[in-house]
């Protein structure tokens, strides 16, 4: 099956700076092909739940009333966009914004992380990546930062919907910001460490990743998949980064003093969680 038109959000969001996690199988999932896109729609999962995005497979795979995928994106609490689909998703229902009225065929659906009921303040990083995320979308499709809405203000009747639980008019402001590149710029994670080590993310392979997998203490194979991530977030957890499983710099540097503070150890079994710090 041919991808479908979203595919280009990876790209997107990797060139705004973002941590970005795809799914397997998200440039072929949807409920079709989308329309013109004319906006973004912003959500909350309204969810307690622990951990950075345990709402995933329920975007993902949808709901017994709801089938599946319920956004194209899911934004996690450490600021990782997860690709979800690449197609149309069942995430508007009826409402308008401006003139678009058909929100699951021409808006973007972003279920970002959040109780929603006030218990659960937006974290920095997450919310800073939301609107970078949203930026990014918008001049990607040269739409303004007015068309991205909440569906709190898109769901009609008004009053149908109470998400995403925060301030849209002062989101669009720094959403606009974003495009005009008048706010502030985030560092990109350098290439390599002063070791000359270089960063490394899942997919990658080499002797470097079994250094890694050595401090880590999972089995050596020398392929950045997705057990060793799972141990680098949870290293990096441990440390009080983000946890969004890349090695960077600052990572390779708790490693290294991990690794010299404690014995050495046998590859062990890891539990993936559906987490995605600053490397």
């Amino acid at each position: 099956m041919a991808d479908y038109s979203l595919a280009w959000m990876e790209q997107a969001l990797l060139d705004a700076g973002l941590k970005v996690a795809a799914t397997p199988g998200w440039r072929t999932r949807g409920r079709g092909e989308m329309g013109s896109i004319k906006g973004v729609i912003c959500h909350h999962t309204a969810t307690k739940a622990k951990g950075n995005m345990p709402s995933l497979k329920l975007i993902t795979e949808g709901r017994p009333d709801l089938g599946g995928p319920l956004a194209q994106l899911g934004l996690g609490r450490d600021g990782t966009f997860y690709l979800v689909a690449a197609g149309r998703a069942n995430h508007a229902g009826a409402g308008q914004w401006g003139d678009v009225e058909g929100g699951n065929t021409h808006m973007i659906g972003i279920e970002a992380e959040n109780a929603g009921d006030g218990s659960e303040p937006w974290s920095e990083v997450q919310l800073d990546a939301y609107k970078r995320g949203v930026a990014a979308l918008l001049a990607h499709v040269g739409v303004p930062a007015d068309m991205c809405c909440g569906h709190k203000e898109y769901a009609r009747p008004s009053g149908r919907k109470v998400d995403p639980d925060m301030d849209m008019e002062e989101f669009r402001a720094h959403v606009a910001g974003h495009m005009k590149g008048v706010m502030s710029v985030r560092p990109p994670i350098p290439a390599q460490d002063d070791k000359e080590r270089p960063t490394l993310r899942r997919g990658d392979s080499g002797d470097a990743v079994r250094e890694v997998q050595a401090k880590v203490g999972v089995a050596g194979t020398g392929t950045f998949d997705a057990v060793t991530e799972a141990a680098v977030r949870e290293a990096q957890r441990g440390a009080g980064m983000v946890a969004d499983g890349i090695v960077g710099p600052k990572t390779w540097a708790i490693l290294d003093k991990a690794a010299a503070t404690k014995p050495a150890q046998t590859a062990r079994v890891i539990t993936l969680p559906t987490g995605g710090g600053e490397g």
